[in-house]
């Protein structure tokens, strides 16, 4: 079968599955069984069973829990709503008021966790009861937790970065850098849509809680004092060289613990649901994690992102429309594998192509990067569709639909790229 042929079988094993009510984790899991038994002569037992296994005993992924369970311990603390006490006086003169407080948090955490996911979950523990309690619409909260969340994936440390700068023998730090600017610039956009909407939605926007002056409102940032105390620990323990981004998890979740206990939040009951929130929390990530996994393995047998990725190449395009067709390209096959397996499996074919070309493989590192980002809010499978699913209650259905005007600014973002690439470039070049 072609390529064509063999997306159309999967797509529709996928939709079956999925409105069968089978969990998300097990569907992906299961169209990856249908493909390499039914499309490939390898059988699926055996390969099922080691890659789930490399996928739950993973060490890197060991960051992602320990971020959930500082999340969960923060929640139960009086933190988030200090963070909200010191951000408000200064946010709330802005349109959205304290829906901008997702995007700083977001942006904030990305810079610690380097997941899209564990981003989401931590920010979104915090932020989502808060919001809620104050009175503002669902769809807004998700929505601008959704898109900025993936930022954890552009905003250094990164480790899809390291793992494109691996395989495309770019420098890793440059790449860093050179994510900092448009980390930045989307951030700016996801705060400007915010006030669009609010400038056009007066009415459902909640009242200013005080109108603080100057002198007011510094005295109020004291409450943000053992937040920025935590979050920096996180980073300097990252950025010095001492810990991993596991290890700083570790420190983040030590932090969170005697952060509470200094409240007077540390319970044993307190403790234990933390942990058991944690531990459920993940386990639906973790399923989903690897059922991906053995999905991405099942697509590299049947060679089907390899297939594509020529395909490509063999239409000698221009580099504006090499662009264009490889940016629909990864959205579209973001929609069904994880972001580090997309760049594995296709950059052997895709690196000489954008060479040929005389793309920049440094600006092209982020411009992929940020599609990636864009499948992580895009159904069937984004990934941090399901982890607000896992927090809000609601369907995918809905949050994709509040999340799409995210895609649609990140879309713009590298539209923006392509005319400006010293949003890129210019950072490497002056610090290196």
């Amino acid at each position: 079968m072609n390529e064509i042929t063999i997306s159309i079988t999967l797509l529709v094993v996928l939709f079956a599955l999925l409105a069968g009510g089978v969990w998300v984790g097990l569907t992906l899991a299961g169209v990856a069984w249908f493909g390499m038994e039914v499309l490939t002569g390898r059988p699926a037992g055996d390969a099922m069973a080691m890659t789930i296994w490399g996928s739950a005993s993973s060490w890197t992924l060991t960051a992602l829990p320990l971020f959930v369970w500082m999340g969960e311990i923060l929640y139960r603390t009086n933190l988030s709503e200090n963070m909200f006490k010191g951000l408000a006086p200064w946010v709330n003169a802005l349109p959205g008021r304290l829906l901008h407080t997702n995007v700083i948090g977001c942006t904030i955490f990305a810079s610690v966790s380097g997941s899209s996911a564990a981003t989401c979950a931590t920010v979104g523990k915090m932020n989502i009861p808060e919001m809620r309690k104050r009175g503002y619409p669902d769809a807004q909260i998700i929505g601008s937790l959704g898109g900025p969340s993936t930022l954890g994936l552009l905003i250094p440390p990164s480790i899809i970065l390291i793992v494109y700068g691996v395989a495309a023998e770019v420098s890793i730090s440059k790449l860093f850098m050179a994510g900092v600017l448009p980390g930045i610039l989307l951030a700016v956009l996801f705060s400007g849509w915010i006030m669009g909407w609010a400038l056009l939605n007066p009415g459902k926007v909640p009242k200013a809680e005080d109108n603080l002056s100057f002198k007011q409102k510094i005295y109020e940032t004291r409450h943000l004092i053992p937040v920025v105390l935590l979050i920096a620990s996180v980073i300097a323990s990252i950025y010095t060289g001492i810990a991993t981004a596991t290890e700083a998890a570790a420190v983040g979740v030590v932090g969170a613990l005697i952060l509470s206990a200094s409240q007077g939040a540390l319970t044993w009951k307190s403790f234990s649901e933390s942990l058991l929130g944690a531990t459920r929390l993940y386990c639906m990530i973790a399923l989903i994690l690897a059922g991906a996994a053995f999905m991405t393995l099942s697509m590299g047998y049947i060679g089907l992102p390899r297939q594509l990725a020529t395909y490509v190449g063999s239409l000698n395009l221009s580099p504006e429309m090499l662009i264009i067709v490889l940016g629909i390209f990864y959205i579209l096959i973001g929609c069904f594998l994880d972001g580090i397996s997309t760049i594995v499996l296709t950059m052997a074919v895709v690196l000489p192509i954008i060479k040929a070309a005389g793309i920049d493989p440094l600006w092209f590192g982020i411009f992929l990067v940020i599609t990636v980002e864009t499948a992580q809010i895009t159904p069937p499978v984004g990934f941090n569709l399901f982890v607000l699913q896992s927090m809000t209650g609601k369907e995918i259905t809905y949050i994709a639909k509040v999340c799409a005007p995210y895609f649609f600014l990140m879309v713009f973002a590298l539209v923006l790229l392509w005319f400006f690439p010293g949003f890129v470039t210019w950072l490497p070049a002056k610090m290196l």
